[in-house]
């Protein structure tokens, strides 16, 4: 255990905080954590004074928020959290080996840990890396109160498992929820109406209303419209339509997870097929049915939410990262047989692996600078104004949705500016006005508008309801206008 232990933390420290801030999704993470810190605001999750952020839960802000707070504002404090996250998720699933495999508990964690999508997934600001911890939470309280025939106090790991989703459902929503997929028929199959009444035992689900439902509760009560948001744009649209524009066509599942299930399961994707090809025989199918254990119900665990995420029109392939948990499980009693570390040649093999890992993830960070990374952006733009003061920095953008300009405008170069970011939808309405507010509260504002708006639109827009001000070009960066005001 020491040892794995020590690989864990190679693993998931290792050029951790090399690679700068991304977009979308990790300048938007970050910069709400940085808006909490500068705000003191920690209940509503926003990206600037003006403009809240209610897409997702404040989970994750909040635990970027606490690492920033403590190890200053850099990459390596955003991403520690997430490393954390990896290393105990590894050491939950190696708690689930302790019931499922005694003979080589630690067989799970090593499984998940080396596996290449865990691996490379834990590196990147989102979500779904403290989705997976929670929900591996989840998994060790059921599987300790529901498959462990010596657990003492069953009762306690039950409330664990529901204090689990209540943090899960605080991460991302109802997603959290997807391990009850196979919870429920399993236990319905193996214990009755009566081992769901224990599944969904009264103080569980009072954990799960204080610690899942509390915040939401807070915050539709002070914010109208914010319950008719969550239930519409983001349960039934992420399910029903394609109003996302995530590979919603019917073949987008084949394009997003095939891939990710293929490269994400390497070194271990043959072995995972030749398992599962055994295990969805009929005959096999029948007697795993007939007789309900724990490999009934990490099939269950795996195929279930997978079959939801197949069906639902929105899909990333960061969706897939929580169904590596029951994978994990099933390869190793897959491989409980096969792998023996006392054997010189799997050490080495292992060695190999580890270095081919930290080698890749090191070379991403140093080596790969797309256009989307926020540093070079940032370096870019000051490169432009090195001459030039500037308080906070204005994007607009020439479309008539909020949630583009959300998508779009790349809020982490908040950090690497620590100036603050705001971004105007110029085709909705009030946007001029708001422009116009926005450069009276910030008169050393510089202002950003994007490639595809029109010539003299912005000029034309602010006159009409700023006459007093005066834009005045200021540069361009990325084919995009800069403009001051005088």
């Amino acid at each position: 255990m020491a040892l794995l232990a020590c690989l864990l933390v190679l693993l998931g420290f290792a050029f951790q905080g090399t690679r700068p801030l991304w977009s979308r999704d990790e300048g938007r993470y970050t910069g709400n954590a940085l808006q909490m810190i500068a705000s003191g605001d920690y209940l509503v999750p926003a990206y600037n004074a003006d403009r809240t952020n209610f897409n997702k839960p404040p989970m994750t802000a909040w635990l970027i928020a606490g690492s920033m707070r403590t190890f200053g504002q850099n990459t390596w404090a955003v991403r520690t959290p997430y490393a954390l996250a990896f290393i105990f998720t590894a050491l939950l699933l190696v708690g689930m080996g302790r019931t499922l495999i005694p003979d080589k508990p630690w067989l799970p964690g090593l499984i998940y840990a080396c596996t290449l999508y865990p691996f490379l997934t834990a590196n990147i600001v989102s979500t779904d890396v403290f989705l997976t911890l929670f929900e591996a939470l989840a998994g060790f309280g059921f599987v300790r109160a529901f498959l462990d025939q010596d657990a003492t106090h069953p009762r306690r790991w039950r409330v664990l498992m529901w204090l689990g989703f209540g943090l899960a459902f605080l991460t991302k929503g109802p997603p959290g929820l997807m391990p009850l997929l196979g919870m429920v028929p399993f236990v319905a199959r193996r214990d009755g109406w009566r081992g769901l009444g224990r599944l969904f035992t009264p103080l569980g689900l009072l954990v799960f209303l204080v610690t899942g439902l509390g915040w939401y509760a807070a915050v539709v009560l002070t914010h109208p419209g914010l319950l008719e948001h969550y239930l519409r744009y983001e349960v039934y649209d992420r399910i029903f339509t394609s109003v996302h524009d995530r590979h919603g066509q019917w073949y987008g599942w084949i394009k997003v997870y095939v891939p990710a299930l293929m490269l994400g399961t390497l070194p271990w994707w043959w072995s995972l097929l030749r398992g599962l090809r055994r295990t969805l025989a009929p005959s096999r199918l029948r007697t795993l049915w007939r007789v309900p254990g724990p490999r009934l119900f990490l099939l269950l665990w795996f195929v279930l939410p997978l079959c939801v995420f197949i069906l639902a029109r929105s899909r990333l392939p960061l969706y897939l990262l929580p169904l590596f948990l029951p994978l994990s499980l099933l390869l190793a009693y897959v491989l409980r047989t096969r792998i023996d570390l006392r054997r010189r040649s799997q050490r080495v093999l292992l060695v190999v692996w580890v270095l081919i890992l930290i080698g890749l993830k090191g070379g991403v960070s140093l080596y790969e600078h797309p256009k989307i990374d926020n540093r070079l952006r940032t370096r870019e733009l000051l490169g432009i104004t090195r001459d030039m003061h500037f308080d906070s920095l204005v994007f607009v953008r020439n479309s008539d949705s909020e949630s583009d300009v959300d998508e779009t405008t790349p809020w982490g170069m908040r950090m690497y500016l620590n100036r603050p970011l705001y971004g105007v939808a110029w085709r909705t309405e009030g946007s001029q006005q708001r422009a116009c507010e926005l450069a009276k509260q910030h008169p050393d504002a510089l202002f950003v508008t994007g490639r595809y708006m029109p010539n003299g639109a912005f000029q034309a827009g602010l006159k009409s309801v700023c006459p007093a001000l005066k834009p005045m070009p200021a540069g361009v960066w990325r084919k995009q206008k800069l403009w001051r005001f005088r």
